[in-house]
């Protein structure tokens, strides 16, 4: 009996510390420590190689051919301790965790022009394993054709089956097993900024000056 209650505990103390997904949109598992250390710029990207990677022929479970966060992206692969994703253009923010600030970019895509259109905008998030996710109060528009599984260090991602605003700073490299996924834009600071980071914060975003 006494092992039978420590076994629900378990598994009731494993879906607690579930992110905001479903198990389909942005991330899982267990916080990590925090401190405060202040966001250094991305000037980190000078000169890394850029490339646009296109789809391997990755499958979904019906074995058909899936869209994923690599597709017809510009990556730069010299510096892992920043964005995968590189922008050209787009729109400066700031997101306020606190008294740390991270600075992002958001593209041209139509869910990212919703959401600017919103700003200043605040919501709660929380810090999961490899994201930083909270859920909007209403959903962002989107095109079907941009919607693709997984996501690229330091992506900004809303998750269309939940209203789900997420930061995903790791586990790039296992993320195509989650879907409902349009890039959004990406941070422009180190991952460290974030990803060292732990709780549940209203995060301000706003555009930046």
């Amino acid at each position: 009996m006494k092992k039978l209650f420590a076994l629900s505990l378990a598994v009731m103390m494993i879906f607690s510390l579930a992110a905001c997904s479903n198990g389909n949109g942005a991330a899982t598992d267990t916080p990590q420590s925090q401190t405060s250390s202040p966001p250094p710029t991305e000037s980190a990207t000078a000169g890394n190689e850029e490339t646009a990677v296109p789809s391997e022929g990755a499958t979904n479970a019906d074995g058909n051919q899936k869209r994923v966060a690599s597709d017809d992206a510009q990556m730069q692969t010299d510096a892992p301790t920043i964005a995968t994703r590189v922008l050209e253009g787009g729109t400066k923010i700031n997101m306020h965790f606190g008294d740390v600030v991270i600075p992002g970019t958001l593209n041209d895509s139509i869910t990212a022009q919703d959401l600017i259109s919103k700003l200043p905008y605040t919501m709660h998030v929380s810090r999961f394993s490899h994201d930083f996710c909270g859920v909007m109060d209403d959903p962002l528009e989107y095109k079907e054709e941009e919607v693709h599984y997984g996501w690229l260090n330091g992506d900004i991602d809303f998750a269309t089956d939940a209203n789900y605003f997420t930061i995903l700073f790791e586990d790039e490299e296992k993320s195509e097993q989650y879907g409902y996924q349009v890039n959004i834009g990406k941070i422009d600071s180190k991952l460290s900024v974030i990803s060292e980071l732990s709780g549940s914060y209203d995060v301000l975003i706003e555009l930046a000056e």
